[in-house]
Protein backbone atom coordinates (compact mmCIF):
# COMPACT_ATOMS: atom_id res chain seq x y z
CA UNK A 1 0.00 0.00 0.00
CA UNK A 2 1.38 3.38 -1.03
CA UNK A 3 1.74 6.35 1.30
CA UNK A 4 0.79 9.56 -0.53
CA UNK A 5 1.24 12.89 1.25
CA UNK A 6 -1.91 15.02 0.93
CA UNK A 7 -0.89 18.49 -0.27
CA UNK A 8 2.59 17.53 0.93
CA UNK A 9 3.29 17.08 4.65
CA UNK A 10 0.29 19.31 5.35
CA UNK A 11 -0.27 18.07 8.90
CA UNK A 12 2.83 19.95 10.09
CA UNK A 13 3.69 22.45 7.34
CA UNK A 14 1.78 24.91 5.13
CA UNK A 15 -0.16 22.89 2.57
CA UNK A 16 0.82 22.83 -1.09
CA UNK A 17 4.10 24.67 -0.52
CA UNK A 18 7.61 23.69 -1.47
CA UNK A 19 8.33 23.31 2.26
CA UNK A 20 5.51 20.80 2.69
CA UNK A 21 6.64 18.95 -0.43
CA UNK A 22 10.29 18.70 0.61
CA UNK A 23 9.28 17.57 4.11
CA UNK A 24 7.08 14.83 2.62
CA UNK A 25 10.05 13.55 0.64
CA UNK A 26 12.19 13.62 3.80
CA UNK A 27 9.49 11.76 5.74
CA UNK A 28 9.69 8.85 3.32
CA UNK A 29 6.38 9.29 1.51
CA UNK A 30 5.95 7.27 -1.67
CA UNK A 31 4.44 10.30 -3.38
CA UNK A 32 2.58 13.58 -3.08
CA UNK A 33 -0.94 14.67 -3.95
CA UNK A 34 -1.30 18.30 -5.07
CA UNK A 35 -3.80 20.63 -6.70
CA UNK A 36 -3.41 22.54 -9.97
CA UNK A 37 -5.05 25.75 -11.18
CA UNK A 38 -4.23 28.14 -14.02
CA UNK A 39 -3.15 31.71 -13.38
CA UNK A 40 -4.63 34.45 -15.54
CA UNK A 41 -1.55 34.27 -17.79
CA UNK A 42 -1.80 30.50 -18.19
CA UNK A 43 0.79 29.22 -15.71
CA UNK A 44 0.22 25.98 -13.80
CA UNK A 45 0.13 26.92 -10.13
CA UNK A 46 -0.29 24.75 -7.03
CA UNK A 47 -3.01 25.76 -4.58
CA UNK A 48 -6.09 23.94 -3.34
CA UNK A 49 -8.93 26.45 -3.32
CA UNK A 50 -10.34 28.51 -6.17
CA UNK A 51 -9.97 31.49 -3.82
CA UNK A 52 -6.79 32.76 -2.18
CA UNK A 53 -8.49 33.70 1.09
CA UNK A 54 -8.05 30.53 3.17
CA UNK A 55 -4.45 29.57 2.46
CA UNK A 56 -2.77 32.90 1.67
CA UNK A 57 -2.74 36.53 2.75
CA UNK A 58 -4.40 37.46 -0.55
CA UNK A 59 -8.05 37.70 -1.50
CA UNK A 60 -10.07 36.79 -4.55
CA UNK A 61 -9.88 34.16 -7.25
CA UNK A 62 -6.63 32.48 -8.24
CA UNK A 63 -7.70 32.74 -11.88
CA UNK A 64 -7.80 36.55 -11.68
CA UNK A 65 -4.08 36.94 -10.97
CA UNK A 66 -0.96 36.45 -13.06
CA UNK A 67 1.63 33.99 -11.84
CA UNK A 68 3.91 36.87 -10.82
CA UNK A 69 1.10 38.43 -8.82
CA UNK A 70 0.30 35.11 -7.13
CA UNK A 71 3.97 34.83 -6.18
CA UNK A 72 3.57 38.00 -4.15
CA UNK A 73 1.29 36.32 -1.62
CA UNK A 74 2.36 34.34 1.44
CA UNK A 75 0.83 30.86 1.30
CA UNK A 76 1.73 29.98 4.90
CA UNK A 77 -1.95 29.82 5.93
CA UNK A 78 -2.18 28.79 9.60
CA UNK A 79 1.62 28.81 9.92
CA UNK A 80 2.16 32.51 9.22
CA UNK A 81 5.46 33.58 10.76
CA UNK A 82 6.40 30.04 11.82
CA UNK A 83 8.37 28.90 8.76
CA UNK A 84 9.05 32.24 7.09
CA UNK A 85 7.31 33.22 3.88
CA UNK A 86 6.07 30.39 1.65
CA UNK A 87 5.13 31.24 -1.92
CA UNK A 88 2.53 29.58 -4.15
CA UNK A 89 4.59 27.08 -6.19
CA UNK A 90 4.35 26.38 -9.88
CA UNK A 91 4.10 22.83 -11.17
CA UNK A 92 7.50 23.34 -12.80
CA UNK A 93 9.12 24.16 -9.46
CA UNK A 94 7.55 21.07 -7.94
CA UNK A 95 8.72 18.79 -10.76
CA UNK A 96 12.24 20.16 -10.41
CA UNK A 97 12.15 18.95 -6.79
CA UNK A 98 10.69 15.46 -7.24
CA UNK A 99 11.72 14.40 -10.75
CA UNK A 100 15.20 13.33 -9.53
CA UNK A 101 13.69 11.25 -6.66
CA UNK A 102 13.67 7.68 -7.93
CA UNK A 103 10.23 6.12 -8.09
CA UNK A 104 8.48 9.10 -6.48
CA UNK A 105 4.80 9.37 -7.46
CA UNK A 106 2.80 12.54 -8.05
CA UNK A 107 -0.99 12.62 -7.93
CA UNK A 108 -2.03 15.75 -9.81
CA UNK A 109 -5.56 16.83 -9.00
CA UNK A 110 -6.90 19.07 -11.73
CA UNK A 111 -9.08 21.66 -9.98
CA UNK A 112 -11.56 21.78 -12.83
CA UNK A 113 -14.68 21.14 -10.76
CA UNK A 114 -15.70 24.82 -10.65
CA UNK A 115 -13.42 26.55 -13.17
CA UNK A 116 -12.96 24.34 -16.22
CA UNK A 117 -9.68 26.10 -17.15
CA UNK A 118 -9.73 25.34 -20.91
CA UNK A 119 -6.39 23.89 -22.00
CA UNK A 120 -5.20 22.90 -18.52
CA UNK A 121 -5.01 19.22 -19.45
CA UNK A 122 -2.79 20.01 -22.46
CA UNK A 123 -0.47 22.16 -20.35
CA UNK A 124 -0.12 19.50 -17.66
CA UNK A 125 0.45 16.78 -20.26
CA UNK A 126 3.17 18.81 -21.99
CA UNK A 127 5.02 19.44 -18.75
CA UNK A 128 4.85 15.79 -17.71
CA UNK A 129 6.40 14.85 -21.07
CA UNK A 130 9.05 17.53 -20.71
CA UNK A 131 10.22 16.05 -17.40
CA UNK A 132 9.90 12.44 -18.62
CA UNK A 133 7.98 11.20 -15.57
CA UNK A 134 4.74 9.92 -17.13
CA UNK A 135 5.21 6.54 -15.47
CA UNK A 136 5.11 8.20 -12.02
CA UNK A 137 1.98 10.32 -12.47
CA UNK A 138 -1.65 9.89 -11.48
CA UNK A 139 -4.08 12.51 -12.80
CA UNK A 140 -7.37 12.88 -10.94
CA UNK A 141 -10.30 15.28 -10.75
CA UNK A 142 -13.84 15.58 -9.47
CA UNK A 143 -14.61 16.67 -13.05
CA UNK A 144 -14.65 13.31 -14.77
CA UNK A 145 -14.84 14.94 -18.20
CA UNK A 146 -11.50 16.58 -17.37
CA UNK A 147 -10.03 13.18 -16.45
CA UNK A 148 -11.16 11.77 -19.78
CA UNK A 149 -9.57 14.69 -21.63
CA UNK A 150 -6.30 13.97 -19.84
CA UNK A 151 -6.59 10.27 -20.64
CA UNK A 152 -7.17 10.99 -24.34
CA UNK A 153 -4.06 13.16 -24.45
CA UNK A 154 -1.88 10.54 -22.73
CA UNK A 155 -3.50 7.09 -22.75
CA UNK A 156 -0.55 5.58 -20.87
CA UNK A 157 -0.79 7.92 -17.87
CA UNK A 158 -2.69 6.51 -14.92
CA UNK A 159 -5.89 8.43 -14.19
CA UNK A 160 -8.41 8.41 -11.36
CA UNK A 161 -11.99 9.53 -10.82
CA UNK A 162 -12.34 11.56 -7.62
CA UNK A 163 -15.62 11.32 -5.73
CA UNK A 164 -16.92 12.29 -2.29
CA UNK A 165 -20.31 10.63 -2.71
CA UNK A 166 -21.63 7.09 -2.73
CA UNK A 167 -21.53 6.10 -6.40
CA UNK A 168 -23.33 2.81 -7.04
CA UNK A 169 -21.08 0.35 -8.91
CA UNK A 170 -18.15 2.76 -8.92
CA UNK A 171 -15.87 0.02 -10.24
CA UNK A 172 -18.10 -0.78 -13.20
CA UNK A 173 -18.50 2.92 -13.96
CA UNK A 174 -14.74 3.50 -13.93
CA UNK A 175 -13.95 0.43 -16.02
CA UNK A 176 -16.53 1.56 -18.61
CA UNK A 177 -14.55 4.72 -19.27
CA UNK A 178 -11.11 3.10 -19.38
CA UNK A 179 -9.82 4.78 -16.22
CA UNK A 180 -7.47 2.88 -13.91
CA UNK A 181 -8.27 4.23 -10.43
CA UNK A 182 -10.91 5.66 -8.17
CA UNK A 183 -10.18 8.23 -5.47
CA UNK A 184 -13.11 7.89 -3.06
CA UNK A 185 -13.62 9.60 0.27
CA UNK A 186 -12.65 7.10 2.98
CA UNK A 187 -16.12 7.03 4.54
CA UNK A 188 -17.58 5.51 1.39
CA UNK A 189 -15.25 2.51 1.47
CA UNK A 190 -16.91 -0.51 3.04
CA UNK A 191 -16.21 -4.19 2.43
CA UNK A 192 -18.99 -4.14 -0.17
CA UNK A 193 -17.95 -1.03 -2.06
CA UNK A 194 -14.24 -1.90 -2.00
CA UNK A 195 -14.96 -5.43 -3.23
CA UNK A 196 -17.05 -4.13 -6.14
CA UNK A 197 -14.29 -1.75 -7.21
CA UNK A 198 -11.62 -4.45 -6.94
CA UNK A 199 -13.78 -6.93 -8.88
CA UNK A 200 -13.44 -4.65 -11.89
CA UNK A 201 -9.65 -4.43 -11.60
CA UNK A 202 -9.74 -0.80 -10.51
CA UNK A 203 -7.18 0.68 -8.12
CA UNK A 204 -8.31 2.47 -4.95
CA UNK A 205 -6.49 5.59 -3.69
CA UNK A 206 -8.46 7.07 -0.81
CA UNK A 207 -8.39 10.27 1.27
CA UNK A 208 -7.92 11.87 3.79
CA UNK A 209 -6.32 9.27 6.09
CA UNK A 210 -4.94 10.79 9.28
CA UNK A 211 -5.14 8.08 11.97
CA UNK A 212 -3.37 4.73 12.40
CA UNK A 213 -6.73 2.96 12.80
CA UNK A 214 -7.90 4.19 9.41
CA UNK A 215 -4.64 3.14 7.75
CA UNK A 216 -5.10 -0.34 9.22
CA UNK A 217 -8.78 -0.56 8.24
CA UNK A 218 -8.09 0.46 4.67
CA UNK A 219 -5.14 -1.90 4.38
CA UNK A 220 -7.50 -4.72 5.33
CA UNK A 221 -9.85 -3.61 2.54
CA UNK A 222 -6.99 -3.86 0.07
CA UNK A 223 -6.71 -0.23 -0.97
CA UNK A 224 -3.73 0.65 -3.12
CA UNK A 225 -2.84 4.00 -1.57
CA UNK A 226 -3.74 6.13 1.42
CA UNK A 227 -3.60 9.90 0.94
CA UNK A 228 -3.09 11.73 4.21
CA UNK A 229 -1.65 14.76 5.97
CA UNK A 230 0.87 12.80 8.09
CA UNK A 231 3.14 10.72 5.85
CA UNK A 232 5.43 9.93 8.78
CA UNK A 233 2.58 8.25 10.65
CA UNK A 234 1.34 6.38 7.60
CA UNK A 235 4.85 5.16 6.80
CA UNK A 236 5.28 3.77 10.32
CA UNK A 237 1.92 1.95 10.24
CA UNK A 238 2.51 0.51 6.77
CA UNK A 239 5.94 -0.73 7.84
CA UNK A 240 4.38 -2.48 10.85
CA UNK A 241 1.77 -4.11 8.61
CA UNK A 242 4.51 -5.39 6.30
CA UNK A 243 6.19 -7.18 9.22
CA UNK A 244 3.12 -9.30 9.96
Amino acid sequence: MLNIAHRGFSGKYPENTMLAFSKAVEAGADGIELDIHLSSDGELVIIHDELLDRTTDGKGAVADYTCAELKGFDASAGYAGVYGVNRIPTLREYFELVAPVSGFITNIELKTGINVYPGIEEKVSAMIREFGIADRIIISSFNHYSVLRAKKLDPDITCGFLCEGWIIDFGAYTEKYGVECVHPMRQTLTEQTAAEIKAHGIGINTWTINTPDEVLRLAELGVDAVIGNYPDMAKAVIEEISKK
